[in-house]
């Protein structure tokens, strides 16, 4: 087996192995906090781009929830906090 092929092979097992780790947060729907507040924290806290979080804002209002960050969980758990202490409802999963 070429060296080529060997890497390959490589990288796809680390792929598979980072996303069996991988969680991701989850922002809830609720009735007290503004579009603006939503978009601003997420932007602010989750690293979006103002369209990504405003996109993210619609889909938590008319779905109900939106996958809003995904990672390890080390790294997800303080921005989770963040947008709690922020009043927004969200969870890891």
């Amino acid at each position: 087996m070429s060296t080529q092929r060997k890497e390959k092979k490589w990288s796809e097992v680390e792929t598979l192995v980072i996303d069996v780790k991988a969680k991701e947060i989850i922002l809830h729907n609720d009735d007290v906090n503004t579009f603006e507040h939503v978009i601003v924290s997420l932007m602010d806290i989750c690293d979006h781009e103002p369209l990504q979080a405003e996109q993210c804002a619609w889909l938590v209002h008319y779905t109900g929830k939106c996958s809003v960050k995904r990672g390890a969980f080390e790294v997800l758990r303080p921005m989770c906090e963040a947008l709690c202490d922020r009043g927004l409802s969200a969870e890891i999963q």
